[in-house]
């Protein structure tokens, strides 16, 4: 026979490793698989492939190939030194079972002769993207998300039809068996029924409510509760309110991404909160009293004597709670002293005064004494 060398058939050399053939071959079963490739020719150049790979990826067999060619495995006759024959009705294998560990189930090719796969499809995920307020973040509330999608038709439970029967074509498989007969035996390919789409089942009348499809759109409402202490890009996962699934199968799942609007006083850092508190230059320096609103209530703040601008003061356990481990933040508060616009003669007679008071260890005294330094 005039055979082409299976070396050259798989585009490898002579000295190719095992997984250079395997990687050779799935690239060209890719290609040239009948059920992938409707080109003249494909067919014939897949048997061709395939039959190479048969030989060339057992050891046994490539040693005989290397020594004999293809004279090792022509039934009869002798080889070099009185070789016998290879027997390929040994080699009847089910080309399913090779192409689907090759590939790992990709091209829907089974493990075995009779596996029939589900044929039911999740829904697609939705996203929704929801502002809430500063307060209704960190309090947690509750709110009506309006949705257009798919929903399971109610008249045929998302089937898309009445009367269920067995698929008369595929007997229920969900799958076409066809025989490739060639040199090394014979090879069977499974592909998917196109009288029942691969669900194995057809129905005696189409559901009119949804036209066959087994989904229909739909306005609908549905009220979601906001837990505490989302924040800003922060993704709630609600189970099942998506897209509805095919031929029966589950709904997807909705997620609602949030955008947090700014507060006029307050900043957040993850669960800590921030509040810049103004002051009176007689509050910085004799000390005071002062309320401060938290985010749940009123508490009285001992501003100490000598504080200035940028020092920091921590309330602990007044920020926000966080809904998946329980604990709250602190809050934390900046000074700012605010310096008046105007001042009045009486005020302005007072600072001078204090200016003239003895402010020797100051700082004010000691940079003083550093400009006028000789």
């Amino acid at each position: 026979m005039n055979k082409k060398d299976y070396y050259e058939v798989l585009g490898v050399s002579k000295t190719a490793s095992d997984d250079e053939i395997k990687s050779a071959f799935r690239k060209l079963a890719k290609k040239y698989h009948p059920d992938l490739n409707k080109e003249a020719g494909a067919e014939e150049k897949f048997k061709e492939v395939q039959e190479a790979y048969a030989v060339l990826s057992d050891s046994n067999k490539r040693k005989q190939y290397d020594q004999f060619g293809h004279a090792a495995f022509q039934g009869g006759a002798d080889g070099q030194g009185g070789f016998s024959g290879f027997d390929f009705s040994n080699f009847g294998v089910d080309l399913d079972d090779i192409l689907g560990n090759m590939f790992g189930g990709g091209f829907g090719f089974s493990s075995g002769s009779s596996r029939r796969k589900s044929n039911k499809i999740q829904g697609d995920d939705v996203l929704y993207h929801m502002n809430l307020t500063f307060e209704e973040a960190i309090f947690g509330t509750e709110k009506d998300v309006k949705l257009d999608t798919t929903i399971s038709c109610p008249d045929c439970d998302g089937l898309g039809g009445h009367g269920e029967e067995t698929c008369e074509i595929c007997h229920g498989s969900g799958t076409i068996t066809k025989e490739q007969r060639t040199i090394l035996g014979s090879f069977l390919s499974k592909t998917t029924c196109s009288n029942c789409s691969g669900t194995g089942k057809t129905f005696r009348s189409r559901c009119q409510t949804c036209n066959g499809k087994g989904r229909i759109k739909k306005n609908r409402t549905i009220t979601v509760k906001i837990p505490s202490g989302i924040d800003n890009g922060m993704r709630l996962r609600v189970a099942g309110k998506g897209e509805a699934g095919l031929n029966g199968g589950p709904a997807g799942d909705l997620y609602i991404e949030f955008n947090i609007s700014n507060h006029d006083f307050f900043e957040r850092e993850g669960d800590d909160i921030y509040l810049t508190v103004p002051i009176t230059i007689t509050d910085a320096i004799l000390g005071t009293k002062k309320d401060i609103r938290t985010i749940d209530s009123v508490v009285t703040l001992n501003v100490k004597p000598g504080t200035n601008t940028g020092d920091k003061q921590r309330i602990k356990g007044k920020g926000i709670k966080n809904a998946s481990t329980g604990r709250c933040g602190d809050m934390y508060l900046i000074f700012e002293i605010v310096l008046p616009d105007k001042i009045s003669r009486e005020q302005k007679d007072l600072f001078e005064r204090l200016a003239r008071t003895n402010l020797e260890n100051t700082t004010f005294a000691k940079f003083t004494k550093f400009v006028n330094k000789k």
